[in-house]
């Protein structure tokens, strides 16, 4: 781990504060008319969550986590443990369930992204893709006329996960969802 000075801040990049790891979401460089300059951050928790924001001095040194990310396919989960196996290598590793983002949106085989702290070897934390493609496993059936206002129902995937969808779709149909949002981006053609 190295020291960084606040100018090296860059979005998505994660430092330590407090003994907490935190991913910088969003910085912006303030001079005031008075005074010295200063960095306005928002953080998020890599491990706990939490979001705040922190404003720091310019040229503030603080500590970086070197982190990297690599894709890792969700085999099967056991008890609280969810099972990923490195695309090259084989490698098979389980990740607590406590560490694993938006579980409702990770299915079998599906390639998910696992963040590492490089120094320590740690599984930080295991996150979908941003968008995925699923097949509805239940839905209420659309009554026809309802979509002059391009109404939505709730819909359920799968993997569990509810997502709200147009009137049109019904069940076993394949819809693209962004997992960032929980949101219904397109029905996928079938061939």
């Amino acid at each position: 781990m190295g020291k960084i000075s606040t100018s090296d801040f860059r979005t998505g990049m994660v430092i330590d504060l407090d003994d907490e790891l935190y991913s910088i979401i969003d910085y912006q460089h303030v001079k005031p008319g008075k005074g010295g300059a200063f960095i306005r951050t928002k953080l998020k928790g890599v491990v706990n969550e939490k979001t705040i924001e922190k404003t720091f001095r310019s040229g503030e040194k603080l500590q970086e986590v070197r982190v990297e990310r690599h894709p890792y396919q969700f085999l099967y989960m056991e008890r609280n443990l969810y099972y990923f196996m490195h695309e090259e290598t084989f490698e098979q590793v389980p990740v607590e369930e406590k560490r694993i983002e938006k579980p409702q949106f990770i299915a079998e085989g599906q390639v998910c992204t696992l963040v590492i702290d490089v120094d320590n070897d740690q599984i930080l934390y295991a996150e979908p893709p941003d968008h995925i493609t699923a097949t509805i496993a239940k839905t209420d059936p659309g009554v026809r006329g309802d979509t002059a206002q391009g109404g939505s129902k709730p819909a359920t995937l799968e993997s569990g996960a509810v997502v709200q969808v147009p009137l049109f779709i019904n069940e076993g149909e394949e819809v693209k969802v962004d997992t960032r949002t929980s949101e219904y981006i397109e029905r996928v053609k079938s061939n």
